[in-house]
């Protein structure tokens, strides 16, 4: 196995870039307030543009840059600021979204990380140690957004779960595969912008009309109607 200070310096930050996002999505799962969830959520974005940069560096193939810059510029700057005005628009940006057993959910988000990292062990033969790490990492955030959209019970924290979860999709596509086509990326960027704005319309709509976005009371009301 190939220890890590014989890698050459690129694939070294490539692996501390994804293990920085692995730990951010730790403190996405931990956060208890709205707005802190959504800062999180922006830093990661950084951390993911800042890796595809680095994949972009390493690989030579210069559409990974244009990725870099639309991570940025969506994940961690438009989409956060978007969510964030949503929120105090609807007046829930200092609300608290309690953890559900915080203690048990890192814990089994640690139960998770490690299952993907055995996962991914038979193709340990196949692959290149950054790429086999990589496949781990994103199975992991994936696995962890997952996690979260479960254990929270506002909808637009669960939305930035579905965000994260997203990040863990396009985590997988810039490491393992060196990306995608770049009409599928801008498509991706696209669908991505358009579901964030479609998202805060809802939160709106429903604010409105049953003046909550807590999903337990939502599940309720769904009850009482049946």
């Amino acid at each position: 196995m190939t220890a890590y200070a014989d890698l050459p310096l690129i694939e070294q930050l490539i692996r501390t870039f994804a293990a920085l996002i692995l730990v951010s999505s730790f403190a996405l799962l931990a956060q208890a307030r709205v707005v802190a969830a959504i800062q999180v959520f922006a830093w990661q974005g950084f951390l993911l543009s800042a890796l595809t940069a680095l994949v972009a560096w390493n690989s030579g193939l210069p559409h990974l840059y244009i990725s870099a810059v639309l991570s940025l510029v969506l994940k961690a700057l438009f989409i956060p600021w978007l969510l964030i005005r949503q929120s105090r628009r609807l007046g829930i940006l200092r609300d608290f979204d309690a953890v559900i057993r915080p203690g048990l959910t890192l814990m089994a988000a640690g139960t998770l990380v490690i299952f993907c990292y055995n996962v991914v062990i038979p193709v340990r033969e196949f692959t290149q140690i950054v790429t086999r790490d990589a496949i781990a990492v994103s199975l992991a955030l994936v696995m962890i957004s997952l996690l979260m959209l479960i254990t929270r019970r506002k909808a637009i924290t669960q939305v930035v779960a579905f965000m994260s979860l997203e990040n863990g999709l396009f985590f997988a596509a810039v490491t393992a595969t060196q990306g995608m086509p770049m009409v599928v990326e801008l498509g991706i960027a696209f669908d991505v912008l358009i579901a964030a704005v479609i998202f805060g319309v809802f939160f709106f709509h429903i604010r409105d009309s049953i003046e909550t976005l807590d999903v337990d009371q939502l599940s309720r009301l769904r009850e009482m109607d049946e």
